[in-house]
C-alpha cells in the first residue's frame, strides 16, 4: 500500500492547489512521515522542520508561490517547503556536497525567494520585496515567516518599525513554540506566552456575558460557575497586560491576528486566506510545537533541533562507545569552568548558543554567571562592555559567522575603549554541512585592522587552552578563533598556563621552504612539510605577528608559504606580507587560503581538500608553485 498517495502528485505547489481543503491534514501527515524518514537518513535540522508542516502546507495552498514571496527565518524550518517545490526527490542529498543546501537559496529554487542562514533577516526582505512589488506595480504578496527565537533580535523590530509606517501589503507570522535552538530567554518570550492568556481572559469574559441569562435560572448552577471561573483565572494566571486593547504587535501599526493552532491546516487555510485580501501590514500569531508529531523531538527540542540521524523507536543494546577525542568546543568549556572556579570576575554570555558553545556545564556550575541574551549579537558585545567597565571579566562565547553581525559593537563598545573582554570564537573556517552562511572565514581579515585587538589561533587542543588563558588574561580587547569538530588529539592540560603573547613556535625544521601556518592549518602544514623538507611555524598569534620569527624564517630560506583557514584578502598571509614589506625583504610568498569565493556545503574534508587546504594538496600546490617560480 502506497503510504503517501497524496503527496506522490505533488511536484509543485500548483499541484498542492488542485487538492480539497479536507484533503490537507492527510497531506500534512504524509509530508511529516516523509520528514522523519528523509532527515532520519541524512540528519540535518529537525524538531523546528516537525513544528511548520501544516503551516507550510496552508502557505503554500493559499499564496500563489513562486510568484508571491514566502521567506522563511530562520531557514532550517524551510524543509517540508523544499519538499512541496519540487525538490522531495533531491531531499536524500540535503546538506550533502553537491546537494540541497539546509537553508534556502536563491540559486537552489526560483520558491526560495530569500537567502536566510542567519535569524531574524525575513521582515526586512519581505518587506523590502513588497515595496518593489508595490513600485513595480505587480499584484504580489510577501510573507514574513518568523519564529519567535527570531523575534528577539533587535534586526526585527526594526523592520517591524519600519513596516508599520509604510502603506504596503506585507504579512508576518510568528511561528510561536517558544524555542530558538535553546528555550527562548528575555521579556519578549514571556509577553508573548502572555498573549495566550489574554485570550482566555477574553473567552471567559464571553462565557460569561452568554450564559448568566440561563445560568441565574438554575438551582446551584451560579456558584458552579463560579468555581469554573476561579479555576480558569488560575490557569490564566494574573496578567495585568491581559487588559490592554492593544497588543505590542498593533502599537507597532500592524493588524494583529491570533494566536491560532498552527497544527489545524484547514483553519490555517481559512485564516490565510482572509489575511490575503486584507490591506496593510499585518502579523498573523502562530502557535506550534517543536517537533511536533514525534515523541523523542517534541520531549527535548533541544537535543533534537539537528540530528545526525534518528534513533530508533527501540532503542537498541547500550554499547559503550570508544574513548573520543575531545572537541575544541568542549575543551573551551571546561577551560571556562576551570577559569571560572580560579576568578569569580569571570561572566560567560552567549547570544542564543548554550549547546553549540559548549555552555551548558558552565551554566549548572554557575547558573549566576552565565548570561544568555538572545539572538541579540550585537546586544551580547555592549553588554560585555559594560560589564568589562566595572571590573568584570567577560567572556563572549560566539561563531565566527555570528560574529559578523555585532562588528560595529566589537569595534565601538570594546575595541575603541580597549575593554578586556575575551571573544571564544567558535566554528573558525569550514563548517561543513551548514554551508556559506555560517562558515567561520572572514574573522581573522576583519579583526585585524581593529585596534587594541589580539587575535590567537590555536593548532590543537592543547594550545587552545593555553591561548584562551593567555588572552584571558591580557588587559584589552581578545580573541581566540578555533573549528568546529575535534583536533589533533593533543593531550590537553588541567592547568591555566599562558605563553608570551605574539610569539610564535617552530614544530619543524627543514630547509629552504618555510611554511607560516595559523591555527587549524598547522597540521596538515607538518604534514606536507614531512614530504617537502620544509620548515613549519606554528605562530599562533595573528595579532600582535611575531614579526622576529618572520624575518628570522625569510632570511635563513628560499621560499615563504602561509597557510590559514581563512579568506586569503587580508588575513594572517596578508599580515606576513606586511611584515616582509615593512623590512625591505623581497622573497617568493605563496599565499594558502580560501579565495575569493562563496564556499559550498558538505563534507569538510571533501571542501578542504578542493580548497587546496588539505594535506596532500598542500604538498601538491607547494611543489607545483616551485617549480614555475
Amino acid at each position: 500500500m502506497n503510504p503517501s498517495p497524496l503527496l506522490d502528485m505533488i511536484d509543485t505547489p500548483q499541484d498542492l492547489r488542485r487538492l480539497e481543503k479536507k484533503q490537507l491534514p492527510q497531506v500534512a501527515a504524509e509530508l511529516r512521515e516523509f520528514l522523519l524518514d528523509s532527515v532520519g537518513k541524512t540528519g540535518g535540522h529537525f524538531a523546528s522542520n516537525l513544528g511548520a508542516v501544516e503551516l507550510t502546507v496552508a502557505l503554500h495552498y493559499v499564496y500563489d508561490t513562486p510568484e508571491d514571496h514566502l521567506v522563511w527565518d530562520v531557514g532550517h524550518q524551510s524543509y517540508p517547503h523544499k519538499i512541496l517545490t519540487g525538490r522531495k526527490n533531491q531531499m536524500h542529498t540535503m546538506r550533502q556536497y553537491g546537494g540541497l543546501a539546509g537553508f534556502p537559496k536563491r540559486s537552489e529554487s526560483e520558491y526560495d525567494a530569500f537567502g536566510v542562514g542567519h535569524s531574524s533577516t525575513s521582515i526586512g526582505a519581505a518587506l523590502g520585496m513588497a515595496v518593489a512589488d508595490k513600485q513595480l506595480g505587480n499584484n504580489r504578496r510577501s510573507v514574513a515567516i518568523i519564529g519567535d527565537g527570531a523575534m528577539t533580535a533587535g534586526q526585527a523590530f526594526e523592520a517591524l518599525n519600519c513596516a508599520g509606517d509604510m502603506d504596503v501589503d506585507l504579512l508576518v507570522i510568528l511561528n510561536d513554540n517558544e524555542m530558538s535552538i535553546s528555550p527562548n530567554v528575555g521579556a519578549l518570550p514571556k509577553y508573548l506566552a502572555s498573549n495566550v492568556v489574554r485570550d482566555m481572559h477574553g473567552l471567559l469574559s464571553t462565557i460569561k456575558a452568554q450564559s448568566s441569562k440561563v445560568l441565574d435560572k438554575l438551582p446551584g448552577a451560579m456558584e458552579l460557575a463560579q468555581k469554573v471561573e476561579n479555576k480558569i483565572k488560575t490557569l490564566a494566571g494574573e496578567a495585568e497586560h491581559a487588559k490592554q486593547s492593544l497588543s505590542l504587535f498593533e502599537n507597532f501599526g500592524f493588524r494583529y491576528t491570533g494566536p491560532v493552532d498552527g497544527h489545524n491546516v484547514e483553519n490555517l487555510v481559512d485564516v490565510l486566506k482572509d489575511l490575503r485580501g486584507r490591506k496593510g501590514p499585518q502579523l498573523l500569531h502562530v502557535i506550534t510545537k517543536k517537533g511536533n508529531g514525534y515523541k523523542f523531538a517534541e520531549n527535548d527540542p533541544v537535543k533534537y533541533h539537528a540530528v545526525a540521524k534518528l534513533p530508533s523507536e527501540v532503542p537498541a543494546p547500550e554499547v559503550k562507545p570508544a574513548a573520543s577525542k575531545p572537541t575544541y568546543t568542549q575543551v573551551f568549556g571546561q577551560w571556562l569552568c576551570d577559569q571560572a572556579a580560579a576568578d569569580e570576575r569571570l561572566v560567560a554570555i552567549t547570544p542564543a548558543m548554550r549547546e553549540g558553545s559548549g555552555l551548558v556545564e558552565f551554566e549548572q556550575q554557575f547558573p549566576d554567571r552565565y548570561f544568555d541574551v538572545g539572538i541579540a549579537e550585537q546586544h551580547a558585545v555592549t553588554f560585555a562592555g559594560g560589564l568589562a567597565c566595572e571590573g568584570i571579566k567577560p567572556v563572549v562565547a560566539i561563531y565566527s559567522t555570528f560574529l559578523q553581525r555585532a562588528y560595529d559593537q566589537l569595534v565601538h563598545d570594546v575595541a575603541l575603549q580597549n575593554l578586556p573582554v575575551l571573544f571564544a570564537i567558535d566554528r573558525a573556517g569550514i563548517v561543513g554541512a551548514d554551508g556559506p552562511t555560517h562558515a567561520g572565514l572572514y574573522d581573522l581579515s576583519f579583526l585585524r585592522c581593529v585596534p587594541n585587538m589580539i587575535i590567537a589561533a590555536p593548532s590543537d587542543e592543547n594550545e587552545c587552552r593555553l591561548l584562551l588563558s593567555t588572552c584571558y588574561q591580557a588587559n584589552s580587547p581578545s580573541a581566540v578563533r578555533y573549528p568546529r569538530g575535534t583536533g589533533t588529539g593533543a593531550t590537553v592540560s588541567d592547568g591555566l598556563e599562558t605563553v608570551e603573547i605574539g610569539k610564535g613556535i617552530i614544530r619543524r625544521e627543514g630547509e629552504k621552504i618555510a611554511v607560516i601556518a595559523f591555527g587549524s592549518m598547522v597540521a596538515p602544514s607538518l604534514a606536507a612539510a614531512d614530504k617537502l623538507n620544509a620548515t613549519v611555524a606554528d605562530m599562533r598569534f595573528v595579532k600582535p605577528i611575531d614579526e622576529d620569527l618572520i624575518v628570522r624564517l625569510a632570511r635563513s630560506h628560499d621560499y615563504i608559504v602561509t597557510a590559514e583557514e581563512n579568506a586569503e584578502q587580508g588575513g594572517a598571509g596578508s599580515a606576513v606580507l606586511e611584515v616582509l614589506a615593512k623590512h625591505g625583504i623581497c622573497k617568493p610568498v605563496l599565499l594558502l587560503g580560501v579565495e575569493d569565493k562563496v564556499t559550498e556545503h558538505g563534507d569538510p574534508k571533501k571542501l578542504l581538500d578542493d580548497l587546496g587546504l588539505s594535506a596532500e594538496a598542500i604538498e601538491k600546490r607547494i611543489a607545483g608553485w616551485i617549480k614555475a617560480v
